[in-house]
């Protein structure tokens, strides 16, 4: 199929930090082939810091909407649904900033985009043609933060903890889980429910199969 003809199937993962989205979507690439595939990390489009939100404390809020520049990654989306490459932005976590490379993506039948605030978006949330939700309990997110942050991002236990208490979770209380109610499915213990990843993967098979 040539990308004139792709008629993409939008697929949104969200979910608390350290839910497990990310082993879903991952999961989901593995089960249905990341040839045909166009994977979107929101991540991908945090501002610089001179450009975050801050909390009343000061804190960098990275788990603010204003924190990722949305409309870019919009503008991405619509771009890939109509058959058109994009060149995603690269992150630095470690220096907080975007590297000046980026990454090309060709346009696939599926577009996958994972992030914990894609459905507290109206506009973006609606080119979203399946959301789903991972749902994880709240302290099995935190220690999976704290080891993620610290181990892969270079942070201290003591700034981890701090932020979440000062931002991630006031953060995910007001914008990430109201957004729940927005999913077309909710999927509960993250990546090691194979049962739903894989019901999952079936749908979106069958869905794409019906617009190709």
């Amino acid at each position: 199929m040539d990308a004139d003809s792709i008629k993409p199937v939008t697929i949104g993962v969200a979910g608390g930090t350290g839910s497990g989205k990310t082993t879903v979507a991952q999961r989901l690439v593995e089960l249905i082939g990341k040839e045909r595939i166009a994977y979107i990390p929101h991540d991908a489009y945090y501002h610089g810091l001179n450009k975050m939100p801050r909390t009343a404390g000061e804190i960098v809020n990275f788990d603010h909407p204003d924190a990722l520049d949305t409309p870019l990654l919009i503008e991405h989306l619509t771009q890939l649904r109509t058959g058109q490459p994009v060149h995603i932005p690269v992150y630095d976590f470690v220096n907080h900033s975007r590297s000046a490379q980026t990454n090309r993506i060709e346009p696939h039948p599926i577009i996958l985009v994972e992030g914990i605030l894609i459905f507290a978006d109206a506009q973006l949330r609606s080119l979203l043609d399946v959301r789903i939700f991972v749902d994880t309990d709240a302290d099995i997110r935190f220690i999976r933060r704290l080891e993620r942050d610290i181990s892969e991002r270079g942070r201290s236990m003591e700034s981890v903890i701090h932020q979440y208490l000062e931002s991630v979770r006031p953060m995910h209380l007001e914008f990430v889980e109201p957004s729940k109610r927005y999913a077309h499915l909710i999927i509960p213990e993250g990546g090691f429910n194979t049962v739903a990843i894989g019901m999952v993967a079936d749908f979106i098979r069958d869905k794409m199969r019906i617009r190709e």
